[in-house]
């Protein structure tokens, strides 16, 4: 399927932003590290884009089959409230990562996707946002993937 990509959720569990977990713990989990259980998700491919809004950015992430979209609907509604973040990645490894924790990040359903607006009444958490932004959007120029959490639950992966 193309438009679905597998993820090891192991790697992401450096990227959350929960700091009492134990290298190779993830919460929630039933597995203990090192038993050979694969910890992997599938999690739609989508188009991303990015434009700076008035206090934040605002990401735009759709997916051309209609299956992709509602998953990724159905995690960006069951996740909703979470910190959201985005990872980065080349060739599997992570390069960048942003963390919105002073965002206030909302989820919006659309046709094929979901909108994603995050913002702050604080003018400097603001360009810290934007900042972001511009980053990601530079890292996706150049031809990396963008992994969008919220929670440290990847909800898509994104190419421009």
């Amino acid at each position: 399927m193309d438009t679905m990509m597998t993820m090891d959720r192991g790697m992401m569990g450096t990227a959350t932003i929960g700091a009492g977990m134990m290298p190779g713990m993830m919460s929630g989990m039933g597995t203990m590290p090192g038993m050979g259980m694969p910890n992997m998700m599938m999690m739609p491919r989508c188009t991303m884009s990015m434009e700076m809004c008035e206090g934040g950015m605002r990401m735009t992430c759709r997916c051309e089959d209609p299956m992709g979209a509602q998953m990724m609907q159905s995690l960006c509604q069951m996740m909703e409230g979470a910190a959201c973040s985005c990872c980065c990645l080349m060739n599997g490894m992570c390069l960048c990562m942003c963390n919105m924790m002073m965002a206030t990040c909302k989820c919006e359903m659309m046709d094929g996707g979901v909108m994603m607006t995050c913002t702050s009444g604080d003018m400097m958490m603001a360009k810290m946002i934007q900042a972001c932004g511009e980053c990601m959007m530079g890292m996706m120029d150049a031809g990396c993937l963008c992994c969008v959490m919220m929670g440290g639950m990847p909800v898509c992966c994104c190419t421009k």
